[in-house]
């Protein structure tokens, strides 16, 4: 139970895009994903961001669980988190990640078409590789 924080009662989260500086700097990595925001009532909010530094020195990680608007369980994994005292009591601010949606790709995949590139290459060298001649010794760290 230490490794996920769970919204038990309560519509489900709204999840805003973030364009901070610092946050964006987490969206580096092998795999496309989207840094997102929530903020979550709660009645011991510094509790549970203590639970999720004790998960990040651990090295592990530790999720968000939550319903979605369809009433299916999902989860995002939490990439920072704080909690704040408001008039109306604490409030637990998360930054999780998530997958991109479907159109987010589309919208990706439509900006690199090859519409947009010029792949028409002049060789203005009128180099052709095929009549360079290969010397046995240029291959020799291959031995």
């Amino acid at each position: 139970m230490e490794n996920k924080i769970t919204i038990i009662e309560g519509p489900p989260p709204v999840f805003e895009d973030i364009a901070d500086g610092w946050a964006v700097g987490m969206n580096e990595g092998p795999i496309l994903y989207d840094t997102i925001f929530t903020q979550v009532r709660t009645l011991n909010g510094p509790a549970l961001v203590e639970r999720c530094h004790r998960a990040w020195r651990e090295r592990s990680s530790i999720y968000l669980h939550y319903r979605n608007d369809l009433g299916e369980e999902e989860k995002a994994p939490i990439v920072a988190a704080r909690s704040v005292e408001t008039d109306e009591g604490q409030v637990l601010l998360l930054w999780v990640r998530q997958l991109p949606s479907f159109e987010d790709l589309q919208d990706l995949a439509e900006d690199f078409s090859e519409e947009g590139f010029d792949f028409d290459y002049d060789d203005e060298d009128d180099d052709d590789f095929e009549d360079d001649e290969i010397d046995d010794d240029d291959y020799s760290f291959l031995n």
